[in-house]
């Protein structure tokens, strides 16, 4: 056990971590950071960003994500490459574990993130940002004029769906059942778009690739097992996402699909924890929108500290 008392700490390195240790360190608050399972966050996955202000020609997510850590750096932001492994969020005594470590803090800042959910096929992994995509907002202009295919059949897959019609010659929506599960106005709104289609009761069963990334997929019917193929250079896997909120069970308070629930702003209900980026965020789940809620835990963790 660390004897110092740290004045924050931060948990998770994304775009709101980062942002967050940005702020805090300019405020001679010395953070330190712990990287977290994926150091960066999703960023370090997604090839092209072109939707980050500041970037007129876009950026690469990992050249991101490493920009934002030397600016941290430079400000005084200390790192651990580990992991938090526990919490212990009782009022006045906040302390965190990494790995065989333990620290104590006067204040800490959560930004663990949100995972999307995949499909667990094969090869899908690899072809992350060669074709295979969980965000049209951060990647539909890629897809100008192509055939892609988006699966799921709630909201988030509707989103997604009316948000690459804009941008794709053809979107195919894939359900495995025969109904959707998605709210009557983004159902409506779907139905405006003529190159939507919809394929019921159907499930990917695998990915077909060349050298270039997704050429196509291999569908299955749920009901006769019959398979087909449906061409396409893009898939977007649109069935939710998992906040990273496990470390904070019966701790701090979640709502139904477990992401943080704050009280104003960024603060939580446990005195000195704040909380940033998507493991608050069911919503948005931007880069930008990160960075602005680390920006607001920071600062608002700099006033719990000077009050206390």
């Amino acid at each position: 056990m660390s004897e110092k008392i740290e004045d924050l700490i931060i948990l998770g390195s994304g775009p709101a971590g980062l942002t967050a240790a940005i702020y805090a360190a300019r405020a001679d608050l010395t953070p330190l950071m712990i990287h977290g399972l994926q150091p960066g966050g999703q960023l370090t996955t997604t090839t092209g960003v072109e939707n980050f202000p500041g970037f007129p020609d876009g950026v690469q997510g990992p050249e991101l994500m490493e920009a934002m850590e030397k600016q941290a750096r430079r400000f005084g932001t200390r790192f651990l490459e580990t992991e938090a492994t526990g919490v212990d969020l009782t009022a006045g005594a906040l302390k965190v574990w990494a790995g065989d470590e333990f620290y104590r803090c006067r204040a800490l800042i959560i930004a663990t993130g949100a995972s999307a959910r995949m499909l667990g096929l094969p090869r899908e992994q690899e072809l992350y940002g060669r074709g295979v995509s969980v965000c049209a907002t951060c990647d539909a202009a890629f897809f100008r004029n192509q055939e892609v295919a988006v699966v799921g059949g709630g909201d988030t897959a509707l989103e997604e769906a009316t948000h690459l019609a804009r941008f794709a010659r053809k979107v195919t929506l894939i359900h495995r059942r025969d109904s959707l599960r998605a709210t009557p106005p983004m159902r409506k709104r779907a139905a405006n778009f003529d190159n939507i289609e919809f394929l019921w009761n159907a499930q990917v069963v695998e990915i077909q690739e060349d050298a270039t990334g997704v050429t196509g997929l291999i569908l299955e019917d749920t009901q006769s097992r019959n398979r087909t193929e449906l061409p396409c250079t893009g898939l977007f896997v649109a069935i939710g996402h998992s906040p990273n909120t496990a470390l904070f069970k019966d701790q701090l308070p979640m709502d139904d699909q477990g992401y943080l629930l704050t009280t104003d702003q960024s603060a939580s209900e446990a005195p000195g924890v704040f909380v940033a980026g998507d493991v608050q965020d069911r919503r948005f789940r931007q880069a930008i929108t990160a960075a602005g809620s680390g920006c607001m835990a920071a600062l608002q963790a700099e006033d719990f500290l000077s009050d206390h």
